[in-house]
């Protein structure tokens, strides 16, 4: 299967740049994954397609304010840094611009020196390893330091962070937020339990590699970025639950099916656990924990639009996509969504 197959023509004028004021307001493409069937409503009309005993499955994490810029102590050029992995006693994995000039020893200082950080060494890829130094607490030093990690389509920063937050988001360690839960309000998951249908959390912590584009021409030599995941014995047991007496498990974005197929077993049943997961779902899987997904409009050939024509098949996904461009759907992080079903 090659890349080109999942390319697809998008006017750059499509891609998102803000959030709306009001979450549930999007629009909302509803594609049947059996017949390609089309219909067209709002988010928040979402709760008409919930049938009573279903289930929600959410990603609570929440995304680190990890993007720092500062400067070297000594020549004070500019240096940004992109938090991607907490090691131990205060080092991170970090990505630096402009890498060249960042080299073993040389200090970096953010916030008039509220923050300073040392780097310790260069790794394969050239992330490099630093030793972070101050007072207080880490999260909030970065919480006020620190800009969101948009993703490079986004072409400013957000005047109020917690926009690039779900409302539901619970546990720091995200590089990138679980862009298809961003759509819901506390109003609307209130809504969705009055219905009787459950509403269960899992935790992935998203990395960059989610932006990172397929080069390989066959999709199958396409190496998956591993991020991690936990999921708490009360949630599985309420996803078993629902497939024990026959409700559907309808998954919030990308990251939540990727959590429940790496941990369901033959029958879709899940277990609470923890680990890591570079799980790469395209056309040709079978779904084992998930029967339908709500999701934002992906980019061109990338691993995401590939697991949504897994479920939906290719031509199905498509066709859709060529009819949210054809209907001027916003697109990408903030833009609108689809519910898969």
């Amino acid at each position: 299967m090659k890349r080109k197959d999942f390319d697809f023509h998008l006017p750059e004028a499509l891609i998102a740049q803000d959030p709306l004021e009001d979450r549930s307001s999007s629009r909302l493409l509803v594609l049947d994954k059996e017949t390609g069937k089309i219909e067209h409503t709002i988010f928040k009309d979402m709760v008409q397609l919930l049938n009573k005993g279903d289930c929600l499955v959410l990603n609570n994490t929440r995304v680190l304010p990890a993007r720092l810029i500062g400067s070297k102590e000594v020549t004070h050029g500019k240096v940004e840094f992109l938090l991607l992995k907490r090691l131990q006693n205060d080092q991170w994995e970090v990505m630096v611009k402009p890498g060249r000039k960042a080299k073993p020893g040389d200090r970096i200082v953010f916030g008039d020196g509220v923050l300073k950080a040392e780097i310790c060494e260069v790794i394969e890829g050239g992330n490099r390893i630093v030793q972070f130094e101050y007072k207080g607490i880490f999260e909030q030093v970065l919480d006020e330091l620190g800009q969101m990690p948009l993703p490079p389509y986004i072409t400013h920063q957000l005047k109020d962070k917690e926009r690039y937050q779900t409302v539901y988001a619970k546990h720091n360690g995200s590089a990138a937020a679980p862009t298809a839960g961003l759509h819901f309000t506390p109003e609307l998951l209130k809504e969705v339990e009055e219905k009787g249908v459950k509403i269960a959390y899992v935790t992935l912590h998203v990395g960059l590699g989610t932006f990172r584009p397929v080069k390989a021409d066959d999709i199958l030599e396409h190496t998956m970025h591993a991020e991690y995941y936990w999921v708490d014995k009360e949630e599985a047991d309420k996803i078993n639950e629902t497939k024990a007496q026959g409700g559907r498990v309808i998954a919030v974005g990308t990251t939540s099916s990727r959590t429940l197929e790496s941990i369901a077993d033959e029958k879709g049943y899940v277990k609470a656990t923890k680990g890591w997961t570079d799980i790469f779902i395209y056309p040709g899987y079978t779904f084992k924990a998930v029967d339908g997904l709500i999701t934002n409009f992906h980019l061109p050939e990338s691993t995401l639009i590939m697991l949504v024509s897994a479920l939906a098949g290719r031509e199905h996904v498509l066709h859709a996509y060529q009819e949210a461009v054809d209907k001027a759907y916003r697109f990408f992080s903030f833009g609108d969504a689809m519910f898969i079903h």
